[in-house]
């Protein structure tokens, strides 16, 4: 056990991979690497470092003492200061050149940009993972009619894959979003201490086209393509917010899916998976919670609400910049990528387990399906000769006496009252041909496969992915 405080997302819920990411090992030689890359391309540009010292500076990327870089903070109250002394130490042929014309924010953005980067695309692995989960689930169960409902109150009906593609479209508009932020990704690159390039102007006498080719180059060592063509001291917090308005999108769709889950499960038509020896409740030994439904929901309230601190930190930077968007980013943006890897391991697990229990569905589909008939019983009783306005009222009579002894807790039979009607001139048995649930599911089959083959080349990519989302 420990005695100090760990974030749950870190010990319950976010992914290995993901937690890697953001720790500190991950930071810092990124940080290393950021500098071994700034002085490989000063000596390309000319500058007098030698070969020696960046092989050193190579050679020192990971052993990182961070005892030395602790004491070190304390004196100088600097982190960046703190590892600049602590990299020199282990490498003191490339002291003096460490850093040469950056500004902290050269290893501090671009460090964050790359690892931002690198985590959205394991969303994106993710997500592509969940997608294909619930495409695999809407294809088995596309013909399956249940009840629809709207206000939560019973509606006409849908089919269970046809709801299912309801989620996994929202999920798909996040793969969209996601792909269009991926996309904006630069890189900072070195831009002196108020994103002007004054430092390095003078280091390389003027030649501005030095300096380009210098961060062309340091992009390029990270996988970007370019550099933000403007900035400040810091890269635009903008980018923070289009970052975590998409995760926070993506909480919104695994909510809006996990609450559907938990509703049908409270109607028994659907359970979330159960592990044989899971234990529901400690008191209630025949409970079976829908707890990973629940826990999205609960992480998805915390992750929909977090786009405001990336808001508010976007539009107070002052100028250049301040540094009251530090201790913020260092929480909120981190554990926004955690929260989301969670969600998603969650989403993945529950779909590709999910239960329906058909025969409960179509039990409900049998008990209010006469009620849903009844303009396709009024089109056939008219097709025999009747007033459509003196039928309807006959219907709508027989409706009503039968709701009536179905919310008093009656038994009830709405096609026996109905054929008892010589109006009609429906038999029993013509009543009952029209009880076919697979007449009122519309076109949702087509809608469901034409849906799904839209999303063939989406779903490919999913064949390739060696899924570690499993809980």
């Amino acid at each position: 056990m420990s005695d100090i405080y760990k974030s749950p997302l870190s010990t319950r819920y976010a992914s290995r991979k993901m937690q890697e990411l953001f720790s500190e090992d991950t930071r810092y030689t990124t940080w290393r690497k950021l500098w071994v890359s700034l002085a490989k391309a000063e000596k390309e540009m000319g500058l007098p470092i030698t070969d020696e010292q960046i092989g050193e500076l190579t050679e020192h990327i990971y052993d990182i003492d961070y005892d030395v870089v602790r004491k070190r903070e304390q004196e100088v109250r600097h982190d960046v200061m703190a590892h600049i002394y602590a990299y020199g130490k282990l490498a003191p042929k490339a002291a003096g050149i460490l850093h040469l014309g950056a500004t902290s924010c050269y290893v501090t953005d671009n460090a964050d940009l790359i690892i931002y980067r690198d985590a959205l695309n394991l969303v994106r692995t993710e997500l592509i993972s969940l997608c294909a989960a619930i495409a695999d689930f809407a294809d088995k169960y596309k013909s399956m009619p249940t009840l629809g409902y709207t206000h939560y109150q019973p509606a006409q009906l849908v089919t269970v894959g046809k709801r299912a593609c309801l989620w996994l479209d929202n999920f798909v508009n996040d793969v969209a979003e996601l792909d269009f932020v991926i996309s904006q990704m630069k890189l900072r690159g070195a831009r002196g201490t108020t994103g002007t390039e004054a430092s390095f102007m003078e280091l390389y006498d003027g030649d501005e086209a030095k300096i380009d080719q210098m961060n062309a180059l340091i992009a390029k060592d990270f996988g970007f393509e370019k550099c933000f063509p403007v900035c400040g001291q810091t890269y635009p917090r903008k980018m923070d917010s289009l970052i975590v308005n998409v995760l926070s999108s993506i909480a919104q769709s695994a909510y809006k899916m996990a609450e559907d889950i938990r509703l049908l499960q409270h109607d028994r038509q659907v359970e979330e998976p159960f592990e044989e020896k899971q234990i529901g409740s400690s008191a209630m030994a025949y409970k079976r919670n829908p707890m990973r439904c629940e826990r999205i929901c609960s992480l998805s309230r915390y992750l929909i609400s977090q786009p405001m601190n990336a808001a508010m930190t976007a539009s107070t930077q002052w100028m250049e910049r301040t540094l009251d968007d530090s201790a913020i980013r260092r929480i909120s943006i981190p554990e926004a990528f955690m929260c989301c890897d969670g969600i998603l391991r969650l989403a993945v697990n529950v779909t590709s387990g999910l239960h329906v229990n058909d025969k409960i569905v179509e039990k409900r589909v049998r008990e209010y399906l006469p009620f849903i008939a009844t303009e396709n019983i009024l089109m056939e009783a008219v097709k025999r000769g009747g007033d459509r306005q003196e039928l309807h009222e006959i219907i709508r009579q027989c409706s009503m006496e039968t709701t009536a002894k179905m919310k008093n807790g009656e038994e009830f039979d709405l096609i026996s009252l109905l054929a008892a009607r010589p109006e009609l001139q429906l038999s029993e048995s013509d009543l009952s041909a029209l009880l076919e649930g697979s007449r009122y599911i519309g076109r949702s089959v087509q809608q469901v496969d034409n849906y799904l083959a839209g999303l063939k080349k989406l779903l490919e990519e999913a064949e390739g992915i060696d899924s570690e989302i499993k809980l």
